[in-house]
């Protein structure tokens, strides 16, 4: 099923929870709202939901109006970040929830609802655990069975709220790619909040990066990452290095320093940023001069941490572990070269 958002508004007090929102999805994608705290993320899947009622605009479930309906009357799935299952029934019977609560006219047979939670514990992996109580599960099979709750009742929308974050990082990894898999198997229109910019790039089809109540980019994952829209999207979404400096005749250059790169940014204060893998280290003339502060090995790479002077933030560039890496000695002097940079308008020089 389709879905748009148009124009959507909430307030709390003067603060805009949600600010003329417009977002279309397509039927069957999974989608990611991301955006640190504040951002509007989960008042947007509130309100989709019907959790929460807007202040203004529409919600669109396709081609009918969805914004003064209730939540039973939407059908969508729901999955909260600390799974909410009855602690006193039954994996089984939390499946079946939603079957049995609805109205006689339109609840199935207790044979078909049998039915339907056995085919969901074989969808989540979970065959023999019917019997069992949430208690007994560990963290990564409750929100399994979160999940499996929220498909049993073939909902327009499945909406998942922070849905890994209650859970360790190993297991957080490993349940990503189950869900990935489960939604190529169910095709099911899928929203799902997170501020983990990793989350979202790995999961989604799209991704739609919130600020403050407004939506600041959508795109898919690649274009998010490799052509962020604002200084804001290339600061928050992964690793970022930022210099300040400024534009004059088409060239972006810092203080004092001979190092410049054109640039269609109007002349006046600019910042440039790149990611720690687009730094090279040059010799210290053919670069921009560095400090090497401290060195780090992580997971597969050496990142060094660098000073530009006059510069307030640090540097930080990745380099491949390797028999022939010549690593920088703490104090020395090192050229940083950006092979591939983005430079935006800044009132801060």
């Amino acid at each position: 099923m389709d879905l748009h958002i148009r124009q959507l508004g909430k307030r709390y007090g003067k603060t805009a929870a949600l600010d003329a929102v417009d977002l279309d999805i397509a039927s069957g994608e999974l989608v990611a709202l991301l955006g640190p705290s504040g951002s509007g993320k989960t008042t947007l899947l509130r309100v989709i939901a019907g959790l929460l009622d807007a202040d203004s605009g529409q919600v669109l479930f396709g081609d009918v109006d969805a914004t003064r309906l209730s939540l039973r009357q939407r059908n969508v799935g729901f999955v909260f970040q600390h799974y909410a299952l009855f602690r006193h029934m039954t994996v089984s019977e939390n499946i079946a929830f939603g079957l049995r609560s609805r109205p006689r006219s339109r609840r199935p047979d207790k044979a078909t609802i049998r039915q339907r939670v056995q085919e969901l514990l074989r969808l989540i992996q979970l065959d023999e655990f019917g019997g069992r109580y949430p208690e007994q599960l560990s963290g990564g099979q409750r929100q399994r069975v979160a999940l499996a709750r929220a498909l049993a009742i073939d909902p327009s929308l499945l909406l998942l709220d922070e849905p890994f974050g209650a859970l360790d990082a190993k297991v957080r990894v490993d349940l990503r790619r189950w869900l990935r898999t489960l939604h190529e198997q169910t095709g099911q229109t899928t929203l799902f909040v997170t501020h983990d910019q990793e989350e979202a790039l790995e999961l989604a089809d799209r991704v739609v990066v919130l600020r403050e109540g407004r939506i600041e980019q959508v795109g898919t994952p690649r274009e998010i990452y490799e052509a962020p829209a604002s200084e804001y999207v290339f600061d928050f979404i992964g690793r970022a290095n930022a210099l300040d400096g400024r534009v004059i005749d088409g060239r972006f250059g810092i203080d004092g320093n001979s190092y410049t790169v054109p640039t269609d940014v109007a002349a006046g204060h600019a910042r440039l940023y790149v990611r720690p893998h687009d730094l090279e280290i040059v010799d210290a003339a053919s670069g921009i001069p560095a400090t090497v502060l401290a060195t780090h090995l992580r997971s597969g790479r050496i990142t060094v941490e660098a000073q530009v002077d006059a510069q307030s933030r640090l540097l930080e560039l990745d380099l491949a572990v390797g028999s022939d890496i010549d690593v920088p000695a703490v104090g020395s002097t090192i050229g940083v070269l950006p092979r591939a940079w983005r430079i935006y308008p800044s009132e801060r020089g």
